[in-house]
């Protein structure tokens, strides 16, 4: 296996990204859309916090919803903005972490997703789906 491959190698770079101006219905629609989890939230290409599909489960009933289908109560998600829901407190890595620096921190964290920011800009995101897809690669 190869050693201190970075995680740019393996990281998405075309990120599905929020802004706080947007709504729950939103987000809702783009985690079904791209069949993600995880969605950044940004401003001017600074991350502001990361919004994760089971973060908008807790407040919802949506969960009651099949994976097909698109339509949502609108209800719920009225009740709440973006920034209310998100995680404010992202832990981010640099393209340059390796691979292995990665998995041991997601590993250990109860999290599956880290944004990858180079000088203040995100620049892409790394899950455990592309941990998981780089290791297979390698087998």
């Amino acid at each position: 296996m190869k050693k201190h491959v970075p995680i740019s190698q393996i990281m998405t770079t075309n990120v599905v990204t929020l802004s706080t101006k947007d709504d729950l219905v939103t987000a809702e629609e783009l985690f079904k859309k791209h069949r993600i989890r995880h969605i950044p939230v940004v401003r001017d290409g600074t991350i502001l916090g990361i919004l994760s599909y089971t973060d908008l489960m807790r407040i919802s009933f949506a969960d009651a919803i099949d994976d097909d289908e698109y339509e949502v109560d609108t209800m719920v998600y009225n009740m709440f903005s973006i920034e209310q829901v998100m995680v404010k407190d992202v832990v981010s890595v640099t393209p340059n972490a390796t691979v292995k620096e990665v998995a041991q921190f997601l590993a250990q964290k109860e999290f599956h997703a880290l944004p990858v920011v180079d000088d203040g800009k995100l620049v892409g995101i790394v899950t455990t789906t592309d941990l998981i897809r780089y290791l297979l690669e390698m087998y």
